[in-house]
């Protein structure tokens, strides 16, 4: 039987992201993202959920993503799942779900209270050996699902 485990996730920051280190001194940056979902309900009212992931980043994207972002910052992620499962002090046995990102993309404008230099409008593209992608090809632009209208045919 095949496998795939691959997940694309937009949402927001909920924490100023974390680095550490690891022992074999590879960086480690670890975040909160809220996704939220807005639908109309049979009843035709309004409803909204939010979904909280945690997810890790490793190596030089660590470091970028560690620079460059903060809580309540849009930003596109891609990866891949990883249950951990562990006993806490007390003897309980603890599990987590979280995405290992592979690749993310910055979305958004510069934050407030940013300077206004051409160096300011928009991050370095992160960069990094081809075995640890980053983000997704920037030589196609990223699909714009809202603006169908425009299509020129």
């Amino acid at each position: 039987m095949a496998n795939y485990n691959k997940v694309i996730l937009v949402g927001n920051l909920t924490r100023d992201p974390q680095m550490s280190m690891l022992p074999s001194q590879t960086p480690v940056t670890e975040f909160g993202l809220a996704i939220n979902r807005q639908w109309k309900g049979k009843d035709g009212e309004q409803r909204e959920e939010t979904c909280f992931v945690d997810c890790q980043c490793y190596g030089r994207q660590a470091e970028v993503f560690n620079q460059y972002m903060s809580k309540g910052r849009p930003i596109l992620v891609e990866g891949r799942l990883r249950f951990s499962s562990w006993e806490d002090k007390t003897g309980q046995k603890r599990s987590k779900l979280r995405v290992v990102v592979e690749r993310f993309q910055f979305l958004g404008g510069r934050p407030a209270g940013a300077e206004a230099g051409p160096e300011a409008a928009q991050p370095p593209a992160p960069t990094a050996p081809p075995s640890e992608p980053i983000g997704p090809d920037e030589s196609a632009p990223p699909p714009d699902e809202g603006n169908r209208d425009n299509i020129p045919f």
